[in-house]
């Protein structure tokens, strides 16, 4: 039984369609793109622990899952003109991104952030210090990673058009048409769990005591959230008004592995501007805490 990961084509046996569907998933799980990276990681290194990162990965991917199952039994039924339009996945993205935004303004909303929506509450809290405002992050809602996996499956990439147009489309009836896009989401699930679990490994590793790595993971988490989501809802804007210019921009490298081999649009949201907004979240969220609770000592009691 051969099993092509990079194209799939002609009639594929429902065994070789499966396995393939699954195997897909685990690669589109561990390699940089914008459907699955950037909510994992910022909800993860919120969570400031293994257990919390993993229990993120699997949330996000079980919603993640479901939905791919709706649109694999979709596709079945050959709907999938609407799924692949180019405008649509920059929609997506725009959804994607105000979630991610209003996420992140959730949880810095009654610290040193904006106050959406909450005018009056603003008003009591001029006779604070700067030091007490600052311990104020919200914990972020342990939904929302679900809400953010079913929004963002409907995006649009190299692994949906073979789950839609190659696997599903196999499947000998519709009793079974969700099956790949299904076990598509369950290979994903398996590397976003992992995913999940080193990047909250690396927040609780970080030498901070209890309070301030609390305070830096949640602060972290919600910048990474608003900064990546403002990212998402500019490319969106821009590619719903030119859709041609921005997918047009690639760079294509001799690695054929999708994510990998064309480096778009989603690869410069995963790598280059959530990256870029955690690790100045970080480092301001740093300077945050130390400022709220003096610098930590490791235990060879050097100062990190």
């Amino acid at each position: 039984m051969g099993l092509n990961l990079w194209n799939p084509a002609g009639h594929i046996p429902v065994l070789a369609a499966v396995i393939t569907a699954f195997l897909l998933g685990m690669v589109h799980g561990v390699t940089p793109d914008e459907h699955t990276w950037p909510i994992t990681f910022s909800y993860s290194v919120g969570s400031y622990s293994s257990k919390g990162g993993m229990k993120a990965g699997f949330l996000f991917s079980l919603a993640f899952t479901l939905q791919r199952a709706i649109a694999s039994e979709l596709a079945f039924f050959a709907l999938v003109g609407f799924q692949l339009a180019t405008r649509w996945g920059f929609e997506v993205y725009a959804v994607v991104g105000l979630v991610m935004l209003f996420s992140g303004l959730y949880v810095l909303r009654t610290g040193n952030s904006w106050h959406l929506l909450t005018f009056h509450r603003h008003s009591h809290r001029h006779s604070h210090d700067a030091a007490t405002i600052l311990q104020e992050p919200a914990p972020m809602p342990k939904y929302m990673p679900l809400v953010h996996g079913f929004i963002a499956g409907w995006g649009v990439g190299a692994f949906a058009i073979i789950i839609y147009t190659a696997l599903a489309p196999d499947m000998p009836s519709a009793w079974v048409g969700w099956v790949p896009g299904a076990l598509f989401g369950l290979g994903t699930m398996v590397m976003q769990i992992i995913l999940g679990s080193l990047f909250g490994t690396w927040m609780a590793h970080r030498n901070l005591s209890a309070k301030a790595r609390a305070y830096v993971a949640r602060k972290m988490s919600a910048r990474t959230l608003a900064g990546g989501g403002v990212g998402f809802i500019l490319i969106a804007t821009l590619g719903i008004l030119w859709p041609h210019v921005l997918s047009s921009l690639a760079v294509v490298t001799p690695i054929h592995i999708h994510n990998l081999h064309n480096l778009g649009t989603g690869f410069f949201l995963a790598v280059i501007v959530l990256f870029g907004v955690a690790i100045w979240a970080f480092i301001s969220s740093r300077k945050e805490a130390i400022t709220l609770y003096g610098s930590s000592v490791s235990s060879h009691g050097q100062a990190y």
